[in-house]
């Protein structure tokens, strides 16, 4: 394993975010950390990158311990509340960073990967919010990493940026390096991870990749645009729940084909009807039980990555 949490409780005063937590991170996966609100993926992060200390249990990083100098040297972050001088250029941050680490990227390397090379002359604090997203990317590979935490990276990015980013991410992988992924858009985790961990109350619930864990849902999707009332649709057997979407219906069910076949017979009129697997999304409703969760700590720039 290149990081580990065993047997990890962490608390906060009377709040425990992490409950006997056992994790481990194996080279060259991309991982996804997935939960709703203070399900406690953000505490995980936070140990693994020697920011805070467990209550108890132990948390390995390269075989040793996650502040020290080797296990720092060898590890790059991106979170998501991070502050930089905002009077520096593009270029004068990533140089900066680099000079932490023994072995960097090339320069110009980890400015074209962060694709930054058309603003790498600009001052930081004229960036846009998805540019500033890109520095904190490139500041986070600039070590040349073996492994790599990205919290909420695409956040303020475009569709365009967001895809780029995306196979940068699947370039990193396919080098041999290992990637730990915090992210609210489960397309994104879908797209990239090998590996989906869902954290509910401080407790791992699922572990696996994106097929299994959807595989978990035991529902299916069926779409259409009908004219019966939602009432009637709602007393269908097998029916989960509905949810509008412009002029189509779609319907979570158990049972997809009954009612496929029920909504066919009941409207002569119906069309666009489409059935498909459970998505994503669907399995973390299933699986986490979104509900109130109480709040953990945010990440913070605190510790860095020095």
């Amino acid at each position: 394993m290149i990081a580990e949490l065993r047997g990890v409780t962490k608390k906060y005063g009377p709040v425990v975010a992490l409950n006997d937590l056992t994790l481990g991170l194996e080279p060259g996966r991309v991982t996804a950390l997935l939960g709703p609100n203070g399900a406690g993926k953000t505490s995980a992060v936070k140990l693994l990158i020697g920011l805070t200390q467990p209550t108890h249990g132990r948390v390995w990083l390269f075989g040793t311990e996650p502040r020290s100098r080797e296990a720092r040297q060898r590890t790059g972050v991106m979170l998501q509340i991070s502050k930089v001088p905002e009077t520096l250029t593009v270029r004068e941050h990533v140089h900066l960073f680099s000079s932490y680490y023994p072995a960097p990227m090339r320069l110009e390397a980890a400015i074209a990967a962060a694709d930054l090379v058309s603003v790498a002359d600009r001052r930081y604090g004229t960036l846009s919010g998805g540019q500033r997203q890109r520095v904190q990317f490139a500041l986070a590979i600039c070590g040349n990493p073996d492994l790599l935490f990205l919290d909420e990276p695409t956040v303020g990015m475009d569709v365009e940026s967001r895809r780029g980013f995306w196979q940068q991410i699947r370039l990193l992988a396919a080098q041999g390096r290992t990637v730990v992924l915090t992210t609210h858009y489960l397309e994104e985790a879908d797209a990239l991870a090998d590996r989906i961990v869902m954290i509910s109350r401080g407790e791992i619930v699922a572990d696996g990749t994106p097929a299994q864990i959807k595989s978990r849902a035991a529902s299916r999707r069926v779409r259409c645009i009908t004219t019966l009332p939602v009432p009637a649709i709602q007393a269908l057997p097998g029916v989960q729940s509905i949810r509008q979407d412009g002029a189509a219906i779609e319907i979570l069910t158990g049972d997809a084909e009954s009612v496929a076949r029920e909504l066919l017979v009941r409207d002569l009129m119906l069309s666009g009807l489409e059935v498909s697997g459970a998505g994503l999304e669907d399995a973390f409703l299933t699986l986490t039980s979104v509900r109130s969760e109480p709040a953990e700590p945010a990440l913070s720039a605190s510790g860095g990555v020095r």
